[in-house]
């Protein structure tokens, strides 16, 4: 059988059916389920966007109600899961603890044998409320702080940030984490997606496909991109350095800079957009405008000699900061976003699954090349 070469990385290569997420690069547009990101980011919430990625529909009022409440339900870890948090090593970044305690999610989990729709959809909804009380509980177990259990009154994302600071979390800084939710929640067939879906087809687990969709994320060159960047600004601010020179110096290094340009985007990526607002008014309105002032003098630089764009990355490391999050938790924060699509994807690959298994072209040695003797070779 004759197999297409593609190109390194698999550049533009399609692998999936999918009526999760859709994304036109050359005109920077995202949708989930056709509605376009800009919309989900000005008039949804992180609730109803993850009903829309896993029932393919926007809900009305009482079936919005109930998944709230099934999520709220959710908000549950067995003793065992929180004890293992407290048995990690202080070596242990919160990325790794993650994607370890996770896959013991799956321990405790009624349904995690069961691969039918129901069970996977029971599943979803427990990664995605456990999730979030994973990296507060670490977060907390870290600092010697006591764990803040979690308050069902509150909704998702500020039961997250309740329980990550043990106070009740401001309207702007609620609404600020809702929309970047929103905006984290599905990209395609990403490289944590992909080897979700990956494990999925196998007819393994969906806690087995999120834990590897987790591993993917850790790397830098997904997830972790927009630590990169927080790390640069940091590293600037301490020198009491221009910006713009500091990144001069970077690119005369041949550095590279986190947080500009995609794979995917040929203009601006369509969350970096709603970013960068958000990114700009917290800094407004807590009195600390110098992530933002920075951030910005970088990026019309970048854009100015490189033509490159901001990423999704670029700005959520300044919102994240100004929210009071720390660095290495900026990537737990994208996974307490992206379960939403990963389970969509997983559920969705698992309704009409076929195994998944390319082909890759092959430029080792000729065939046939023959065994040699040990004496005989060189």
């Amino acid at each position: 059988m004759q197999t297409a070469v593609s190109q390194k990385g698999l550049e533009g290569v399609v692998a999936a059916n999918s009526g999760v997420c859709w994304i036109d690069g050359e005109a920077g547009v995202l949708s989930y389920r056709g509605i376009d990101i800009h919309e989900l980011a000005e008039h949804s919430t992180f609730e109803e966007t993850t009903y829309l990625l896993w029932n393919g529909m926007l809900p009305n009022q009482l079936a919005l109600r109930e998944f709230q409440a099934q999520l709220t339900l959710a908000r549950s870890l067995d003793q065992r899961i929180v004890d293992m948090l407290k048995s990690f090593p202080a070596s242990a970044t919160p990325m790794e603890v993650l994607r370890t305690a996770v896959s013991a999610l799956s321990f405790y989990d009624a349904d995690e044998k069961d691969n039918s729709h129901d069970a996977n959809v029971r599943k979803a909804y427990n990664l995605t409320a456990q999730i979030p009380m994973l990296v507060a509980i670490y977060d907390r177990i870290r600092k010697g702080r006591k764990i803040v259990p979690p308050d069902r009154s509150l909704g998702h994302c500020a039961n997250f940030l309740w329980m990550l600071t043990g106070k009740t979390p401001s309207e702007t800084a609620v609404k600020t984490m809702d929309v970047a939710m929103v905006l984290h929640a599905d990209h395609e067939l990403n490289a944590s997606t992909f080897a979700a879906r990956v494990i999925a087809a196998t007819l393994s687990d969906m806690h087995s496909a999120i834990t590897g969709a987790i591993g993917a994320m850790k790397g830098p060159l997904h997830g972790g991109a927009n630590e990169g960047v927080m790390r640069l600004l940091i590293a600037i601010d301490k020198e009491g350095a221009d910006p713009v020179e500091y990144v001069k110096h970077m690119l005369a290094a041949r550095e590279k800079i986190s947080g500009f340009g995609h794979r995917v985007y040929k203009t601006e990526d369509p969350r970096a957009t709603h970013l960068r607002k958000m990114s700009e008014q917290l800094g407004k309105d807590s009195g600390q405008p110098k992530w933002y002032d920075m951030s910005r003098a970088i990026e019309l630089y970048i854009n100015q000699e490189k033509k490159l764009n901001a990423n999704v990355d670029f700005y959520s490391a300044s919102t994240y900061a100004t929210l009071g999050i720390e660095v290495d938790l900026y990537t737990p924060v994208f996974v307490i976003s992206r379960i939403a699509g990963w389970a969509a994807h997983v559920i969705e690959q698992l309704d009409d699954n076929r195994l998944i298994r390319p082909r890759a072209e092959y430029i080792g040695p000729v065939y046939p090349t023959h065994w040699i003797p040990i004496e005989e070779r060189l």
